[in-house]
């Protein structure tokens, strides 16, 4: 078994090398120097890339960078600019993403077309989501936002301390919801629990350069009894996950529309539009897999999102009082925000700008890849290589948002009280770009914004308090991975006062 592997790995890097030689004569973009055979393999970083990607940019004086992982040619975006030209003008050729055999073939999510390459069945599921979210508009997701980021303020009157674990049951009972339709249960849902360990899996199976079995294919087949061979034991556990997950909420959808429960919903749409014929079953696996992305592509971010709002308003007060007394002047205090206020409260969606450039919650967006030869500005970008745009750097160009990036500060966004509309909006780089842009982004977006101006309108979040009574500060740390999340903190998030108390009460008894 190893004298084969090591014959594999020896084929592998003979047939790397006799690649190379073949290249076009320009040169390639600029980037640290390379070893022969293995590249850049051994200085390339292994956590919070965007960050030395960023570094490296300014070292070589370029917003393009090439670098070489053992053969597989990275190419680093950390310029609008660049990014624009490449991803958005030539997305005929930069839409593909790259073959993770881990995440693809182990764990099986190539269904989703978040994952998907660039062609007809990616094109099909995409067409499908965004002609409902066309033809519904807002008109399906407010109302649905509405009633859980209500019920989720009534939860955290009794439940002050657990308000990251609330926002999470909130953000999945929305998507699950418009999703499927099926009834969520406030706390603990199981199929919330479900997606949550299946995105988990679908994160790290798809981390670029985490598991050798995606740089060495043929290690798939080695089996998971063998001595080095973890990576198989997850990829099985993952993928139980992953085919649960695609299957169980879709069939109990169908279920309740069987027996006439079911709630208006994607699938529920979509199954009502569907023709009987010989394509029947194929257009249902369709929406089955379409609907499996509402919470694969947006759930997770849209948690990370709320928990950095959460984490700024606990280490800058002054912001959160600032944006309280624009929620009193316009607001009031006898009704809570409604999605109508957003063009009279510019300071809240300062601050919802400012939370998607202050810590993007995926500073690398889902990777892109080059489905052939291509020249840009003098440079050979080479074939099959992975395009990574670094959100990070641009969403801390400073000649777009000024001094100090590292510093939370709404006022970016504003002049003379209103907002500036010529500074670069964020959600241009947060959610992706070309034709691979997350196409749930209004739905996110909008999710954000009523969550942050709901909860600052009727709780005040501060800082827990250990067993002696001393404030626990809360730390600006976060995972590094495809999604960032803040590293686990505590805090308390209490009513402003009885009256507010009374009216969260209220509107969560009328609306059940």
């Amino acid at each position: 078994m190893f004298s084969l592997a090591a014959l594999l790995i020896l084929c592998f890097f003979t047939f790397l090398y006799v690649r190379n030689r073949k290249r076009s004569s320009l040169p390639l973009p600029p980037g640290p120097n390379k070893l022969p055979i293995l590249g850049n393999v051994l200085e390339l970083p292994t956590s919070f890339e965007w960050e030395t990607y960023a570094i490296w940019g300014k070292k070589y004086k370029s917003d393009i960078l090439h670098l070489n992982a053992a053969g597989i040619d990275l190419i680093v975006l950390n310029s609008v600019k660049v990014t624009t030209d490449l991803l958005e003008k030539r997305a005929t050729i930069y839409s593909g993403r790259p073959h993770s055999v881990m995440a693809l073939e182990l764990v099986g999510w190539n269904w989703l077309f978040l994952t998907m390459g660039y062609g007809d069945a990616w094109k099909e599921r995409r067409k499908l989501f965004t002609r409902h979210f066309h033809s519904s508009g807002p008109t399906l997701h407010r109302p649905r936002e509405i009633m859980f980021v209500r019920r989720m303020l009534a939860h955290l009157i009794d439940a002050p301390s657990l308000g990251l674990e609330l926002t999470r049951d909130m953000v999945g009972g929305i998507t699950l919801s418009l999703a499927y339709g099926i009834t969520i249960q406030p706390k603990n849902d199981p199929f919330i629990e479900l997606a949550e360990h299946a995105i988990t899996g679908l994160a790290e199976s798809a981390t670029p350069g985490l598991f050798l079995v995606d740089a060495l294919s043929p290690l798939k087949y080695i089996p998971e009894s063998v001595p080095g061979a973890g990576f198989q034991t997850k990829a099985r556990k993952w993928r139980e996950l992953q085919e649960r997950f695609r299957v169980e909420p879709f069939e109990k959808t169908v279920q309740e529309l069987a027996e006439g429960t079911a709630q208006p919903s994607f699938v529920s749409e979509a199954l009502d539009l569907l023709e009987d014929g010989p394509d029947a079953k194929r257009q249902k696996d369709v929406i089955r897999d379409t609907a499996g992305m509402f919470f694969a592509g947006g759930s997770d971010t849209a948690v990370s999102s709320i928990h950095t709002f959460i984490l700024a308003m606990l280490n800058y007060p002054e912001i959160q009082e600032r944006a309280q007394k624009e929620l009193d002047a316009v607001v009031g205090t006898k009704r809570l925000p409604e999605h109508s206020d957003e063009a009279d409260l510019p300071y809240i969606s300062a601050i919802v700008k400012e939370v998607l450039r202050w810590k993007p919650v995926t500073p690398f967006p889902f990777p892109h890849q080059l489905t052939r030869d291509d020249v840009y500005d003098g440079y050979f970008i080479p074939k099959g290589s992975i395009i990574l745009a670094n959100a990070y750097a641009m969403l801390r160009n400073e000649e777009d948002y000024g001094p100090n990036p590292d510093v939370f500060n709404p006022e970016r966004f504003l002049k003379d009280g209103k907002l500036n509309l010529d500074i670069r909006e964020p959600s241009t780089m947060a959610f992706g770009f070309g034709r691979r842009e997350c196409p749930g982004k209004a739905l996110a977006l909008s999710a954000l914004w009523l969550t942050t101006a709901s909860l600052l309108s009727a709780f005040n979040i501060t800082k827990a308090m250990d067993e002696k009574g001393n404030p626990i500060e809360a730390e600006i740390k976060y995972t590094s991975s495809l999604v960032c999340h803040p590293l686990p903190f505590k805090c308390t998030i209490q009513p402003r006062s009885q009256e507010a108390e009374r009216l969260v009460r209220t509107i969560a008894e009328h609306s059940h």
